[in-house]
């Protein structure tokens, strides 16, 4: 039987792309098979998608060889600040100051622009002879045997390798067709992200804002831009989200403040609906789920693609130290290690960002009164502080070798 590579993977947009190369560092073959075209996802205009990468997840980049290719793009998050607030009202009195000199390891993360991040990504791709790629491409069926996994592709072709990884979002074909129910709820909240410029330096300060219909975030880019992570209900972001450029901006403004000086849309604006929904199971026989395919959460706390990050780094540990071994890679046992890994830091962080959720997006005075208090206590303890920063920084729990920023 041909073995077209030891791991296929279903999707191209930023973990997939990762967890190939990480497979790729430790000599294992990978196909990704991608529903949208290379050219398109290489373009490289600004459209005002940005990500908030945490130390550990910078870490990685430096050991798969593309954090010196997309350096000179990120900016540092050097403090965040975090407060309870209403629209026109600013800032409530408490809030939290996060300092990264707080902690030894240098600033919590950094702000990236998704096109550079993605061309990097694709750059080494293509570099490797260790990795495939299929492009535009749609699975129709797959099948897994007790030697292989096997998938066709909309054109007939049938592909086969020892593993079979879904890293194609939310609604994971790979998960669904491998009969792998989810559970979540509807937030009955969107997302309304953009990036702004302003008047005055951020000085890389993330600003992390609730407000009762959910959080605001104001994340620094590099040169005098931010990018904007907006919650709404549905109903008032989709009223939103069909303005004119103009009228977004008013409905924007009362909201960021002035103390940025004035500000102006660049780039699109996007939105997203908001859900938590997580896999029932991370991994069986041969197929292993990474990044929204195993868990969409929250975005408030901006760990989306972090988390995801923390999949592919513990997935590709699993695997490289299986082959090593001997062992078969795609063996049941041994996947259910990196279910059994990353299942635990994956509740804990989904539990947490929907209660912050619940607490914070609403206009309840006595909860409104208990969170401010909570924010004073909060900024009050250096211990407690501490812990924060590590949280957000990545730092926390048992880390995989590439976020420790060793080879794996």
């Amino acid at each position: 039987m041909k073995i077209d590579a030891d791991i296929i993977i279903v999707g191209g947009g930023l973990n997939g792309p990762a967890l190939a190369l990480a497979f790729a560092s430790g000599g294992l073959s990978s196909v990704i098979i991608d529903t949208v075209p290379l050219a398109t996802r290489r373009k490289p205009a600004f459209d005002g998608r940005a990500y908030a990468l945490s130390l550990t997840s910078v870490r990685m980049l430096k050991v798969l060889g593309i954090w010196d290719a997309v350096q000179s793009e990120a900016q540092a998050m050097l403090d965040i600040k975090v407060t309870d607030g209403r629209p026109g009202e600013g800032a409530a009195g408490q809030f939290v100051h996060f300092d990264h000199n707080e902690i030894s390891e240098g600033p919590m993360g950094h702000m990236l622009e998704d096109r550079y991040l993605r061309r990097a990504l694709l750059d080494a791709v293509k570099a490797s002879d260790l990795i495939t790629q299929i492009a535009p491409a749609t699975v129709e069926a797959q099948d897994i045997t007790a030697s292989h996994a096997e998938v066709t592709l909309d054109d007939g072709r049938v592909l086969r390798g020892r593993l079979l990884v879904g890293c194609d979002g939310r609604r994971s074909g790979v998960a669904m067709r491998a009969g792998i129910a989810r559970t979540g709820h509807d937030y009955h909240q969107s997302g309304l992200v953009c990036a702004v410029s302003h008047e005055k330096p951020h000085n890389g300060v993330a600003y992390q804002q609730f407000m009762p219909s959910g959080p605001l975030a104001i994340l620094p880019l590099t040169g005098n831009r931010s990018a904007i992570v907006w919650t709404e209900t549905t109903e008032r972001a989709g009223l939103i989200n069909a303005m004119s450029d103009k009228d977004y901006m008013e409905e924007l403004r009362p909201r960021f403040g002035d103390f940025l000086g004035k500000i102006k849309l660049v780039g699109k604006r996007y939105s997203y609906p908001l859900n938590l929904t997580v896999a029932n199971r991370f991994a069986q026989h041969r197929l292993a789920l990474v990044g929204d395919a195993a868990h969409g959460i929250h975005y408030l706390a901006g760990q989306g693609l972090n988390l995801g990050l923390r999949d592919v780094a513990a997935l590709a540990e699993v695997v490289l130290d299986a082959a090593r071994r001997g062992e078969d890679i795609g063996n049941e046992l041994v996947l259910a290690r990196y279910a059994q890994w990353r299942g635990f830091d994956t509740a804990a962080l989904t539990a947490s960002t929907d209660l912050i959720n619940k607490l914070f997006s609403n206009d309840n005075p006595i909860l409104r009164t208990s969170r401010i208090a909570g924010l004073g206590l909060v900024n009050a303890i250096p211990a407690l502080r501490r812990d924060f920063i590590r949280e957000a920084a990545g730092l926390s729990g048992d880390l995989p070798r590439l976020l420790k920023g060793q080879a794996i």
